[in-house]
């Protein structure tokens, strides 16, 4: 598997006429001068494939507030994959972000987070990869992507 993460200006992602990424070459969009939740829900709905968002955990974004917004964008357009960066403990971010995900009840404690019983319905209508930043590569579960590439705005993962 491999993820090509977009990092890109506002301006840039407007003129960007259609996004195409498939189940084995996903694009993650990363706006560095706005907020990219809201600009993917402007613009994702008319974009085909698989995508993702990245986006930063901290204390002014929770991983709570993540959550949401990702939940929200999920009925917005045909979201696939989340990457979550922060400073410090994206792991634990990112679990905050998959159990969030779901929609059951979520008890939870760890170095970001302590909830108890809390919900985030509706879940998305279908699943969702959250993958955390380590290193220089990404992580999900057992699967690692390193860069194997990196240049113009777009640098490519592969496991």
């Amino acid at each position: 598997m491999q993820i090509h993460r977009l990092e890109v200006t506002a301006e840039e992602l407007h003129r960007w006429p259609v996004m195409v990424g498939d189940d084995e070459h996903p694009v993650v969009v990363r706006v560095t001068d706005a907020d990219t939740v809201t600009l993917m829900a402007a613009l994702a709905p008319q974009w085909e494939g698989s995508f993702g968002v990245w986006l930063r955990a901290d204390a002014g974004y929770s991983a709570g507030l993540i959550a949401r917004d990702v939940k929200t964008l999920s009925f917005l357009c045909s979201l696939d994959h989340v990457v979550i960066d922060a400073d410090r403990e994206a792991a634990a971010h990112a679990e905050v972000v998959r159990a969030l995900l779901s929609d059951g009840s979520v008890t939870l404690r760890n170095a970001v987070a302590t909830i108890t019983d809390a919900y985030n319905r509706p879940a998305p209508a279908r699943p969702l990869t959250v993958w955390h930043v380590e290193g220089e590569g990404l992580r999900h579960g057992a699967d690692r992507l390193d860069v194997v590439e990196a240049r113009d705005g777009v640098t490519t993962y592969r496991g």
